[in-house]
């Protein structure tokens, strides 16, 4: 397919995929005419690569965790097949979103206690 019928059936717009395809995240085949020509898979990847994204991965943390993916929550080889540089990149990652829920629910108990000593009913 092409980029634009990829573009469609995923909602991610094309000038988006051209960037996934220059982080080296999308790899389309190319027809004579210059035009990109996806599989059908990569209706499947580009969700997934979504789906990385929007839990705070890196384009470059992408890039080296693909490779290793066959479907969400899916390892292609055995877990401990994984690269330990790999494996590190993923637990620094889930240590900063650790830190981040911290520093949140640090901050939601403080504005909590506030709201509750600034209001007379107490709710």
């Amino acid at each position: 397919m092409r980029i634009g019928e990829l573009s469609r059936r995923t909602g991610v717009a094309p000038r988006l995929l051209r960037y996934y395809e220059e982080q080296d995240l999308l790899h389309p085949d190319r027809a004579g005419n210059g035009y990109r020509s996806y599989p059908e898979s990569a209706v499947a990847l580009v969700g997934q690569i979504r789906g990385l994204l929007d839990s705070g991965l890196t384009t470059g943390m992408i890039r080296a965790l693909l490779p290793y993916l066959c479907g969400p929550g899916r390892l292609v080889p055995s877990p401990e097949n994984v690269p330990p540089g790999t494996a590190a990149l993923l637990q620094e990652h889930i240590d900063r979103i650790q830190a981040r829920i911290d520093c949140l629910a640090r901050n939601r108990d403080r504005l909590t206690a506030y709201l509750a000593s600034v209001r007379p009913d107490g709710g």
